[in-house]
């Protein structure tokens, strides 16, 4: 039977086990949190985005989580700069034109920022001036750094992204840097 973990990705920690990048840096990698042989992320969240990361030991199933061929949704706690107006939440439900073509509509609705919400390290920096509210975005698609994309397009930059949930399997429960078997 298929392995499957749910990892609550702390901010600047890369989706993977090893850092190939420039040398004499050092990233934080899945490897400082996560100690299972033989599992691998299905899919990916950048560095600077926090929450749900599946990882898992079954090829296939990795396929269907990760291919955007599977349409799988995942949804996102975003938290934006300014107050997005109904005109704004409307292009992020209808698709929204981005330089790698039309993104598929999303689901998108104003919330409280969630209860329970861990800190961010560093903290997301505020401005006085500039209002911020929090979204939830449900997408069925893929695409590099697509929601921040999506929400900078209608006006209102990303602050903070965390993904909440992927098909039926949520952060419920996990706190930041740490995971359970599904």
């Amino acid at each position: 039977m298929a392995r499957v973990i749910l990892f609550n990705k702390p901010f600047d920690v890369l989706s993977q086990f090893t850092d190939s990048g420039t040398e004499g840096t050092t990233r934080k990698t899945l490897s400082e949190f996560i100690d299972v042989p033989k599992v691998y992320a299905a899919g990916r969240l950048d560095k600077d985005s926090e929450g749900l990361l599946l990882l898992t030991d079954d090829g296939k199933l990795q396929n269907r989580i990760a291919s955007p061929k599977h349409k799988m949704t995942k949804t996102y706690w975003v938290q934006i700069e300014g107050d997005a107006d109904d005109a704004a939440l409307n292009l992020l439900r209808s698709g929204v034109q981005l330089k790698d073509g039309m993104t598929r509509p999303a689901k998108v609705k104003r919330i409280d920022e969630p209860a329970g919400l861990w800190p961010r390290t560093p903290p997301v920096r505020f401005r006085k001036s500039v209002p911020d509210c929090w979204l939830q975005i449900t997408i069925t698609e893929g695409r590099n750094r697509q929601v921040r994309r999506m929400t900078a397009a209608v006006g209102h930059p990303t602050l903070r992204l965390i993904r909440y949930q992927i098909g039926d399997w949520t952060l419920d429960g996990i706190e930041s840097g740490t995971w359970r078997d599904a």
